[in-house]
């Protein structure tokens, strides 16, 4: 187990800067995953702390160790790639002890660490097999198992589950956080699925255009966004989003205005005080809206989709914006109906012109 430090760390292809100086740190034995939309800079960020990459400027410390300048190999780190990349000739034996073998290990000792990764991934009765005779599943088991052998202070993992399918992956990333209770190791894991993020982080670092947008755990970034970006990026379906007016403000209590919905005004219990008439956005999570509550609208319904215990209502509010409501009592809503549901605002969240949140 080893700490990771970023410090002011950036990267540069010609002109074009995609990481824009990066701070955080990832203390030893935590889970954290980068999550962000395609092109974020969250998979060039994982290669540059492998030493894939090099840093333009800033430092990367493996284990309070300043390895910004050393060679990937050196840097105690194993990485487990998004394409399995095993040997088509080698037995899943062979393959989780190649690269031990390469680097001189005796054979009693490369035999023992592959038994050892064999029997914690459940794939001892698979070690004769070739990569050929392995299910999807299987072969990624083997990638994570080439990694468990190095006995490396820190695990990479780069959208390791983005080429199975969709039941593969929940179980995948079911033993993957099995596997980190397990070892106890630090790990650090891309992707772009927020549900992964949510489902495997300790803490989860929110990247934009090669920017830290939040650092948090799960949960804290759920119930408590900084920002526009992080609160619509978090959470499946995502936060709706209405246009609203301040109509006044006051260190106890903002009052707003639904934009297209004149009736509708209502106050948040905030702190800051804000300056009237520019346009803001209310946040509201689907699952925040409720039949009884306090602030009530009139939506079309556009489409409902029924998952069993849970109904998803895709609808337009009179201001024709889109609302997604997560509906678990009224279930036979069908599509082309009118509802009337409201919301608490001690449950909604307000964003300035900036996207920046107003507490």
């Amino acid at each position: 187990m080893a700490t990771v430090q970023l410090k002011a760390v950036e990267k540069t292809f010609g002109s074009i800067q995609v990481i824009k100086g990066v701070d955080f740190t990832i203390e030893s034995g935590e889970f954290v995953v980068f999550v962000g939309p395609s092109g974020c800079g969250k998979s060039t960020l994982l290669r540059m702390i492998a030493g894939l990459e090099s840093t333009s400027s800033g430092h990367i410390f493996i284990d309070h160790q300043d390895v910004t300048q050393v060679e990937a190999a050196e840097r105690g780190i194993a990485m487990v790639f998004q394409t399995y990349a095993l040997y088509p000739h080698m037995t899943v034996r062979e393959n989780m002890g190649f690269g031990l073998k390469m680097t001189g290990t005796p054979k009693a000792e490369i035999a023992a660490r592959t038994l050892k990764a064999a029997k914690i991934l459940a794939l001892e009765p698979l070690l004769e097999r070739k990569p050929k005779q392995l299910s999807g599943g299987q072969r990624q088991r083997v990638a994570i198992g080439r990694a468990i052998v190095r006995e490396p202070k820190v695990f990479l993992f780069d959208e390791p589950l983005s080429n199975l399918d969709a039941e593969l992956r929940v179980a995948m990333r079911v033993e993957i956080a099995k596997l980190h209770h397990e070892l106890g190791a630090t790990m650090i894991y891309v992707t772009h699925d927020q549900v992964e993020a949510m489902t495997l982080a300790d803490k989860i670092v929110v990247l934009r255009s090669g920017k830290v947008e939040q650092v948090g755990s799960p949960l804290d970034l759920y119930d408590d966004p900084d920002n526009l970006f992080v609160a619509g990026f978090i959470g499946s379906p995502s936060m709706n989003f209405l246009t609203a007016e301040v109509l006044a403000s006051e260190p106890s209590a903002t009052t707003v205005q639904l934009s297209g919905h004149h009736n509708i005004t209502f106050s948040l219990p905030l702190t800051q005080t804000v300056p009237l008439g520019k346009s803001y956005k209310v946040g509201i999570r689907p699952e925040h809206f409720e039949n009884e509550a306090a602030v009530q609208m009139q939506l079309q319904v556009d489409v409902a989709e029924h998952l069993g215990g849970t109904s998803y209502l895709y609808t337009k509010s009179q201001a024709g914006e889109s609302i997604v409501i997560e509906a678990r009592k009224d279930r036979q809503t069908s599509s082309t109906d009118t509802i009337q549901i409201g919301f608490n605002p001690k449950q909604a969240y307000l964003f300035d012109p900036q996207g920046l949140r107003v507490r």
